[in-house]
């Protein structure tokens, strides 16, 4: 007997479907806005993961569920109730996020806070972009994550709108970049499996 198996007993058929199973990560995009460029960032980070093999990658937009602003509705809003089922079918999410003053965009914050319990250990990673990277909206989207009992990943793909897109709008990454997704999806991938084993 090995000694994982000591401490914590024979791994059961149960135990093996697991840890083989493949899990479910959503691609959220961060905006609603009109010309908005979050879908071109995500079918990217999309393309990269789906031939890795090791989950199942979808894009999840918020736009997509119409969701009112928070506390403006009694909360029968047939969008919420499939938020929140979207968001319980995923063991782990890319949040594709770009820099509004400072921060991540209104629309952003208002689909987080529209969930609670559905968010609780998962993991995620953070794809950013705007003039400085998006790291500020990427540094106060942790701190959100941290009240959701979501665990963000080190690794954190930053693009430049002066680098990675074409006069702001046609996005064209730099090489360096497929590396750092593809570390971020190798943490996040990773920390969904171990959260699992605690939902």
């Amino acid at each position: 007997m090995g000694f994982i198996e000591k401490i914590f007993g024979k791994q059961t058929k149960e135990d093996e479907t697991m840890t083989t199973e493949k899990l479910n990560i959503g691609i959220i995009l961060g905006s609603t806005r009109q010309g908005r460029i979050s879908p071109q960032v995500g079918e990217w980070v999309k393309g990269i993961a789906e031939k890795r093999g090791d989950a199942y990658y979808e894009i999840v937009d918020i736009a997509d569920f119409n969701l009112p602003f928070l506390g403006t509705t009694d909360g029968t809003e047939p969008g919420i109730a499939a938020w929140n089922e979207k968001l319980a079918s995923l063991d782990g999410f890319v949040f594709i996020v770009q820099e509004y003053n400072h921060s991540i965009s209104g629309a952003l914050k208002n689909a987080i806070d529209f969930a609670r319990e559905v968010w609780y250990n998962k993991a995620a990673g953070i794809v950013s972009y705007g003039s400085t990277g998006g790291a500020r909206a990427a540094e106060h989207l942790r701190g959100i994550f941290a009240e959701q009992k979501v665990a963000d990943v080190r690794t954190h793909p930053t693009l430049s709108l002066f680098t990675d897109f074409i006069n702001g709008t046609e996005f064209k990454p730099q090489e360096l970049h497929f590396d750092n997704v593809n570390t971020m999806l190798d943490e996040i991938v990773a920390w969904s499996g171990a959260l699992k084993t605690l939902r």
